[in-house]
């Protein structure tokens, strides 16, 4: 959750976390924890879920609404420990479990997105900073990695950063990869 639904997001937090630092709640349906360790670190990763949701007076904007979730994370670095808390809205039902794996699965691919913007586009050393130009540089980029990436379909054996680079070299790679995608 954002602070784009301000007051969703600050009734959420406020009700999970009251609800979970309890000893014993009825509203928490369900709780998974996993540990990780390995590379000099612990991570703990805790899920609380709960479908006790009535309370909310957001109620009819979010009609789909069955469960939030709490995802607290525990890293312990050394002799550093670091806690963060993140929150969820969701329509799937109170398994904490399969909350988790969604949760993970959404930042592997974000990871995995944003390590491709950086590698093929150089993202992390753009300087663009001011007004709405950071926000529509990386709409052009993601629009430029989407067409490569339509066009590497029929390149298989060529990486995306290199099909860009062709492309910026010839007139015909250039058309290719925008043919594809008009």
């Amino acid at each position: 959750m954002k602070g784009n639904q301000e007051t969703l997001s600050d009734d959420v937090r406020l009700f999970l976390e009251t609800e979970a630092a309890k000893p014993s709640s009825e509203a928490i349906d369900d709780v998974d924890v996993d540990v990780d360790a390995g590379h000099g670190r612990i991570e703990k990763c805790r899920c609380v879920v709960s479908s006790h949701i009535g309370w909310r007076a957001q109620k009819p904007h979010w009609a789909v609404l069955n469960t939030v979730a709490m995802i607290e994370e525990t890293r312990k670095i050394g002799g550093i420990v670091s806690i963060e808390r993140r929150f969820f809205i969701s329509s799937l039902p109170a398994d904490a479990k399969k909350i988790a794996r969604a949760v993970r699965a959404h930042w592997s691919v974000e990871n995995a997105l944003h390590w491709t913007l950086d590698a093929v586009f150089n993202e992390d050393q753009s300087r663009v900073r001011k007004g709405n130009a950071p926000h529509n540089m990386a709409m052009v980029r993601h629009f430029a990695l989407n067409m490569l990436n339509n066009a590497k379909k029929r390149f298989k054996d060529t990486s995306v950063k290199a099909l860009r680079k062709k492309a910026g070299w010839g007139n015909s790679s250039l058309q290719f990869v925008l043919k594809q995608n008009f």
